[in-house]
């Protein structure tokens, strides 16, 4: 092989580096709907997804606590995300995004309210934006995608107030 042929065959080449740096600036979202909008969260937040069912009403808890629930033994707090984002209150929330306890203070046992889950998708990091204004305490990026702009929130941002 002519040093042409090498040159041009090592340069053409992938290499477990590359693949390793492309791996590294990937990241899988949960895609869910809330009014109508597509919003998503790191899936490493997400310890399970549930169906709706019934709520208890806490006396005095802040606009945005839907409720509590009993989720396998354990009191669950139920945030609409929607009175938090401003999002308009359209449709049904018929799912329940809950998130891993460790991640919170406390080991706060937290879900959020969803019109609809999506899927998970593998995000690059390159296709995710600042938000074109200034950012929100819950805003994370604007991941574009082939299907449009969708909002990356911050579990951890939602539940602190």
């Amino acid at each position: 092989m002519s040093q042409e042929q090498t040159a041009a065959a090592g340069a053409s080449a992938p290499t477990a580096t590359d693949d390793t740096d492309a791996t590294a600036r990937q990241m899988q979202v949960l895609e869910f709907e809330l009014g109508g909008e597509t919003y998503c969260v790191d899936i490493d937040y997400v310890s399970e997804i549930v169906d709706r069912g019934s709520l208890t009403a806490v006396p005095n808890a802040p606009e945005f606590v839907e409720g509590v629930m009993d989720l396998r033994g354990r009191t669950t707090s139920i945030v609409n995300p929607k009175t938090l984002l401003n999002v308009e209150d359209t449709g049904e929330a018929s799912r329940i995004v809950i998130f891993d306890a460790s991640n919170f203070r406390d080991d706060a046992a937290v879900g959020w309210l969803v019109d609809e889950v999506d899927q998970v998708v593998r995000v690059s990091m390159d296709d995710v934006e600042d938000p074109p204004m200034e950012r929100g305490e819950f805003i994370e990026g604007i991941v574009r995608c082939e299907e449009g702009l969708v909002v990356w929130i911050s579990p951890t941002n939602t539940t602190t107030n």
